[in-house]
């Protein structure tokens, strides 16, 4: 797949990369003095960044003549997780199995079920719809559990932000902007409890404390002992969470 304009995807298309297995995206940047070239671990996407002055036929070169290393980087990314039938998932920590029902559930589009080697997310409707309906009812979910803690950390250094927004960031598991809105990663539902909670402490201190001084990690471990144990998990197994998604063609529905 090729996210760029018809002829910046031509003139890669050309170099004989239509079998690269990942989606490739040229930026032009007006600082940018030579081309850089980069691959998201979180998306899986390969990204070529040009001078403003340089040729999409460049770029398309450029890229060919780093070929094995973007291979090599490629190989080595944990293989992604789309929301399919039968798929095993985590939740909260606890992995669970996707179940599409085709029936409408009485009780809900998503049901979290026991039985069986692991709990079931049994999610009701069509199978081209099943994967965007769990993917929003996460989202729902990381809204809910976010609130609670977010809530109980506010409270326990006096401070109070202004909303709560749960999105599909990549770079980042949590930010607070200088209105005091805290936007969070909805892929933190996946992880235990713990990791949820130490993020919404993080950027719960950021309401004031807008860097990473020492006077930030007092306020987060004034109201969040375990830091250091959330810490090292992200380190090791963040990353992996960004393995599990709906396909983004049924985004588009």
């Amino acid at each position: 797949m090729w996210q760029t304009t018809a002829p910046a995807s031509r003139a890669l298309k050309a170099q004989g990369l239509d079998d690269l297995g990942a989606r490739v995206e040229v930026r032009r940047h007006p600082g940018a003095r030579r081309l850089t070239l980069r691959v998201s671990r979180t998306r899986r996407q390969v990204i070529v960044t040009l001078p403003l002055q340089c040729d999409l036929d460049e770029a398309g070169s450029f890229l060919h003549r780093n070929i094995a290393w973007v291979r090599e980087r490629l190989d080595s990314l944990p293989s992604p997780v789309p929301f399919h039938d039968g798929v095993l998932v985590p939740l909260r920590g606890e992995t669970h199995r996707i179940v599409f029902k085709v029936r409408n559930a009485a009780r809900g589009i998503v049901r979290r079920m026991e039985g069986g080697d692991f709990p079931q997310l049994h999610v009701s409707g069509g199978s081209e719809h099943a994967p965007r309906r769990l993917r929003d009812w996460l989202c729902a979910e990381a809204l809910q559990d976010l609130e609670k803690r977010v809530l109980c950390h506010a409270r326990n250094l006096g401070l109070k932000p202004k909303r709560i927004a749960v999105r599909d960031q990549s770079s980042r598991w949590g930010s607070c902007s200088t209105t005091g809105v805290l936007s969070f990663s909805w892929r933190l539902i996946l992880a235990p409890p713990l990791i949820l909670d130490y993020v919404a402490a993080h950027e719960v201190a950021h309401l004031r404390e807008m860097n990473h001084g020492s006077r930030f990690w007092t306020l987060v471990r004034r109201t969040m002992p375990d830091v250091e144990e959330a810490k090292r998990w992200l380190r090791t197994y963040g990353m992996d969470l960004h393995r599990y998604g709906a396909p983004e063609s049924s985004l588009k529905r």
